[in-house]
């Protein structure tokens, strides 16, 4: 059954489904499914295989809750074969709890006293309204718990109140109410104007919550838990009241006075605040889902930026007061030496700051500049191209580096230097790597999100490991050099045998093969299933080890090779004796089209890096500071952060522009991520510039 319902909802054929799912039970996962398995999911991508996946633990999660759902009603000997028909049929979570509510056990409220009291009968009465005399009626209950007549009726009421709240008809029209025709409301909460400043646009806002932005609600959202703004949901109170009235209103007599009131309670009391709160958390639900979205597909951008490659780095932390930290780094990363700079205020030594610069240069053969983007990095970057040096430069985006210098990695690498030359090191490798890099840091660290702190954080890391785990898989790693961070990531491996492989490799030296891995304590058969076709062996003694090839289709190869009377070296590395192959004489019951085409294409790209290679980039020399700003200028940057509402520009001012959506093209512009990407060079005129609020207002239309 749950196969059939996740086809339904992601219009996913369900042979493809059922077969996805069978492979995440076996222990596969998304990225081996997605690369090796193609032929069991019709090619699906990770991305249809990550929301099958995800599609199937919520339906999980739903077929559990179910389970404890049906045990707490029978224990209280309330199961028919009616309400367990519905359960079993049920997979909506919210219809779910509906069901559930009037059996959920809850803390002690005025219908349970009233209960209690033996008012349930009378409140049976007022409900079916059919009694002329309920005054009468009424007076059967009058005892010592229930003193007067008003009392029994207001108990009775209690009792109708919170049956009209947990009626499921109720509670479903309510939604649709609030969902289509709710305000988000916010006003600034007296006497905290002057403190709450940066929420001055929300002090007196209202949107209609069916559109209300991600960034504005997440805005609110946060003003509201600085205690800033007061946050609400609202509807036309007598529209909603109109609409249970009209739903348990059956004709107007003697009880219509009581079921009034009760309605009128019912809502104002348990169904409105219960509602807005839901329809609050489906909003936020949705920002966060955005938000979350955009940030993954930052990171996603940001851990596939182009490499510098294997070269040797100086790479500078830049500061002021403190001067500049100065790291050498070799071609693989390793610390060769530092030393510190001051060639700013208030020492300005520019002189001595040149000597040591030109003489580190020679002595480790430097090949590149790396200068974090942060505090005095224009200046320092003015400083050193004025230098004239032959080493290309490059403006490293040095967000969480800070929160690497202090990690337990850090200290795990470095145990004998301090925060600030683990700093610049990670700086450097930024370049050199940024992937073998940033794996080092926590996702939520790296600042390219938006609002990445007021979102749900189980959810949003969950988030961004699959999109770390999906980067990694898709370049590869060598796994005689990568570290334990990055392997971890790799399919099928986990931080415990990511640990095991590279303390196998410091006793025992590098692994000669793939093959070699499954000497490693605990790494199993299904383990290196897994991870084998993400790790390569270079210069190593199976020239297939370097590539995308699985070993399991190392005996396709091995056969096309003889067939072409070839050599597998020759087959290997010539491209024109692989074109003469016929890819159907291959297809077996086991081995189809789409695995052969890529066993063809990962031969053609063998041991290559998919990434780009970095580029040099340089700011406008003319301008420094935002006061160097003028309206008109057309100037090059570097795309340091997208949202959905824009992207925001590095110009060399140390202060980001933004690029509204409307800014971004001159036709219409549905997501920022359609136009520009993170860390890509571009050319954009300045439109606007308030000096006093530091924005800077930006466009690319024309340009």
């Amino acid at each position: 059954m749950l196969i059939n319902i996740i086809s339904k909802q992601l219009g996913i054929a369900v042979d493809k489904v059922r077969n996805t799912v069978d492979l995440l039970d076996g222990g596969s996962t998304v990225p081996f499914i997605a690369r090796y398995r193609k032929e069991a999911t019709g090619s699906l991508d990770e991305v249809a295989i990550g929301a099958i996946k995800e599609s199937y633990e919520r339906l999980k999660a739903i077929v559990q809750r179910k389970e404890t759902i049906v045990a707490t009603i029978e224990e209280q000997g309330a199961l028919t074969p009616e309400l367990k028909k519905r359960i079993d049929e049920c997979f909506d979570s919210t219809e779910l709890e509906d069901i559930y509510l009037p059996y959920r056990p809850k803390r002690r409220t005025r219908a349970t006293v009233a209960r209690e009291r033996g008012l349930e009968p009378l409140a049976d009465l007022i409900f079916l309204q059919q009694v002329r005399d309920v005054d009468s009626r009424a007076q059967a209950f009058v005892n010592k718990d229930v003193p007067s007549v008003e009392d029994a009726l207001a108990g009775a009421c209690d009792i109708i109140a919170e049956r009209i709240s947990e009626d499921e008809v109720s509670r479903s029209t309510m939604r649709r109410l609030f969902a289509r025709k709710g305000m988000v409301v916010s006003k600034v909460i007296k006497g905290k104007e002057a403190d709450g400043i940066k929420y001055a646009d929300y002090y007196e806002w209202s949107e209609p919550v069916s559109r209300v932005t991600s960034h504005r609600l997440l805005a609110m959202m946060r003003g509201a838990d600085e205690g800033f703004l007061r946050l609400s949901v609202t509807v036309d109170d007598d529209e909603a009241v109109e609409l249970l009235e009209r739903r348990f209103i059956k004709r107007f007599s003697a009880t219509s006075e009581y079921m009034l009131r009760a309605i009128a309670d019912g809502y104002k009391r348990l169904l409105s605040p219960s509602i807005e709160n839901e329809t609050m958390g489906q909003a936020k639900q949705r920002a966060d889902d955005e938000a979350i979205a955009v940030f993954a597909e930052n990171l996603r951008q940001l851990l596939l930026s182009s490499p510098l490659g294997q070269k040797r780095v100086l790479a500078i932390d830049p500061g002021f007061r403190t001067g500049c930290k100065v790291v050498a780094l070799d071609s693989q990363g390793n610390l060769l030496f530092h030393s510190v700079i001051y060639p700013h205020a208030p020492q300005n030594d520019r002189e001595g700051a040149a000597v040591s610069i030109r003489r580190w240069v020679a002595d480790y053969a430097i090949e590149a500049f790396a200068i974090g983007n942060g505090t005095a990095g224009r200046e320092t970057e003015d400083f050193i191209r004025r230098l004239g040096l032959a080493p290309s430069l490059f403006s490293v985006n040095e967000d969480g580096a800070s929160v690497y210098s202090a990690s337990a990695v850090a200290r795990e690498e470095f145990p004998d230097e301090d925060v600030t030359v683990r700093g610049a090191v990670s700086i450097g490798r930024r370049l050199i790597d940024p992937l073998s890099e940033l794996v080092k840091i926590e996702p939520r660290s790296i600042g390219v999100g938006q609002y990445q702190h007021s979102v749900d954080q189980t959810k949003l890391k969950e988030r961004l490991g699959v999109v770390v785990e999906s980067c990694v898989n898709m370049v590869g790693v060598n796994v005689n050099t990568a570290t334990k961070q990055i392997l971890t990531y790799i399919s099928g491996l986990g931080p415990s045998l990511a640990e095991n492989i590279v303390k196998y490799r410091a006793e025992n030296g590098d692994f000669p093969t793939r093959k070699a891995l499954l000497k490693v304590p605990r790494l199993g058969n299904k383990a290196f299933e897994q991870a084998a076709g993400f790790l390569r062996v270079v210069g190593g003694k199976e020239l297939l080890d370097n590539t995308a090839v699985h070993p399991e289709s190392y005996s396709i190869v091995s056969q096309m090779a003889k067939d072409c009377g070839v050599s597998i070296e020759r087959f290997i590395t010539d491209a024109e004796v692989r074109r003469g192959v016929q890819l159907s004489r291959y297809v077996t019951g086991k081995v189809g089209m789409p695995t052969l085409s890529d066993i063809m294409e990962a031969l053609n790209k063998r041991g290559l890096d998919p990434r780009e290679q970095a580029k040099e980039f340089a700011f406008d020399s003319s301008v420094h500071e935002i006061e160097d700003l003028r309206p008109g200028m057309i100037l090059p940057g570097l795309v340091s952060n997208i949202t959905a509402f824009g992207a925001f520009i590095n110009i060399g001012v140390h202060q980001d522009g933004l690029v509204h959506i409307s800014q971004l093209a001159d036709k219409y512009v549905s997501s920022p991520a359609d136009v520009v990407k993170l860390g890509q060079q571009v050319m954009v005129r300045v439109t606007e510039v308030d000096i006093k609020r530091r924005r800077i207002s930006l466009s690319m239309k024309g340009l």
